[in-house]
């Protein structure tokens, strides 16, 4: 477990801004609330460990020292991982992250929310709502419309688009959804 080098953080700080925007100095600022009584418990980091990138609060971190890297499993939420190539993926653990710090959205009707869950795109005849000022390829966070989060992609179309698109287009292409806990449940 280490800190992520300057290219590795200008990598997960780039795609963590494609979903959050401003927000992410929230992520990046926010106090921990975790730790033993009376200790510090300070703020949140994040950590790369097996090509994972976890974000913790300090104070587990400092506790996660004394295992060794062999026997270490997880510390925190996994945000995501660096794949072979060296590009930076966001994985579905992520989503509450990116939820709660969420600057676009897109809300899905009752009837195509298990269409997402399976793994498909975002379709315009499933679109309930959208924000506005979506712009295509920008990150969108997909949600229920009892504002559960089920997933995150990329948007395909601008706000603008959507409206006058035919029922069939792609309104966001899928990159992690809720379903994939059950999907890929021994990769996770």
């Amino acid at each position: 477990m280490r800190t992520l080098d300057e290219k590795e953080t200008a990598a997960v700080f780039e795609k963590l801004f494609k979903f959050t925007g401003p927000n992410l100095k929230l992520i990046v600022e926010r106090p921990a609330v975790e730790g033993p009584a009376g200790d510090d418990p300070g703020r949140y980091c994040f950590r790369l460990h097996k090509n994972r990138v976890f974000y913790a609060s300090e104070s587990l971190v400092r506790r996660a020292v004394s295992v060794s890297r062999e026997r270490l499993v997880s510390l925190g939420t996994c945000i995501g991982k660096f794949t072979k190539t060296g590009s930076f993926r966001l994985t579905v653990q992520s989503l509450d992250l990116l939820a709660s710090h969420a600057r676009r959205k897109v809300w899905l009707k009752p009837t195509s929310e298990m269409s997402f869950l399976y793994g498909n795109p975002v379709l315009k005849s499933g679109l309930a709502r959208i924000t506005e000022g979506v712009n295509p390829g920008d990150g969108v966070v997909v949600f229920s419309m009892s504002d559960l989060p089920l997933g995150f992609g990329v948007a395909a179309r601008s706000t603008q688009d959507c409206r006058k698109a035919h029922a069939d287009a792609i309104i966001v292409n899928r990159q992690a959804d809720a379903g994939e806990y059950l999907r890929n449940e021994d990769d996770l």
